[in-house]
């Protein structure tokens, strides 16, 4: 095993509900608050990896029944 394979986070094995409870809030904050930070970035990024083409335009519809 490589110092690199060892997990980055260690989860408690047993914590009773309420902790449990509070641990998921807690990363919940966590991720609203960098999500806030980083928005920006986060953005630009998504414009980034965006296909360059807008996709067409969706054809005009017509008053042709198709039966």
């Amino acid at each position: 095993m490589e110092p690199n394979d060892l997990p980055i986070v260690c989860l408690p094995l047993e914590l009773s509900g309420d902790a449990a409870e509070k641990l998921i809030n807690f990363l919940y904050q966590l991720t609203e608050a960098l999500e806030r930070h980083y928005s920006g970035l986060l953005i630009n990024r998504a414009h980034q990896l965006a296909p360059s083409c807008p996709p067409p335009p969706p054809s005009p519809a017509t008053d042709d029944t198709p039966f």
